[in-house]
């Protein structure tokens, strides 16, 4: 396959990178994956303008990575807390592939600022790829692209 020779519009990175693919909205799948929902507590630990929160979070939600519910503390109005769906449970793999990377190529030199564990054992979580037959891929190299039902040759 000559990936030259194929049109990129339809490619599933570009369009994942079109929900997620700037820095603020990964920051915001992380603080809500580690159970930070509502706006303030994500503007504080983030330090994203409001802005820019409210844009992102509205992006999420409107591509259905996220949804928004209604919490009130006792005394005041009625907010929103941000939940990821079924589509933004399935990102998890790839916020640990990026804390993966930084763990590997970019961790503060005394260890990563982050572990993830496995609930019921307790052993860190690692992302591994596997092939649809069950072998294990260790090297980046061991794998290839091909067309798939929705590529296009380029017209010409």
């Amino acid at each position: 396959m000559n990936w030259l020779d194929y049109e990129t519009e339809n490619c599933s990175v570009q369009r994942t990178l079109d929900v997620i693919g700037d820095r603020w909205s990964v920051l915001i799948l992380r603080e809500v994956f580690n159970g930070i929902r509502r706006f303030d507590q994500v503007k504080a630990h983030t330090g994203i303008s409001d802005s820019v929160l409210a844009s992102r979070l509205r992006k999420l939600v409107d591509e259905g990575v996220l949804y928004a519910t209604d919490y009130a503390e006792p005394g005041a109005r009625r907010r929103k807390e941000y939940r990821l769906t079924d589509a933004g449970l399935d990102l998890q793999p790839v916020l640990l592939s990026l804390l993966a990377w930084g763990d590997t190529h970019r961790a503060d030199p005394a260890g990563p600022a982050l572990e993830v564990r496995h609930d019921d054992c307790g052993a860190r979580v690692s992302v591994e790829l596997h092939c649809e037959a069950g072998h294990r891929i260790t090297e980046s190299r061991d794998v290839h692209a091909e067309p798939g039902p929705g590529a296009r040759r380029i017209a010409g």
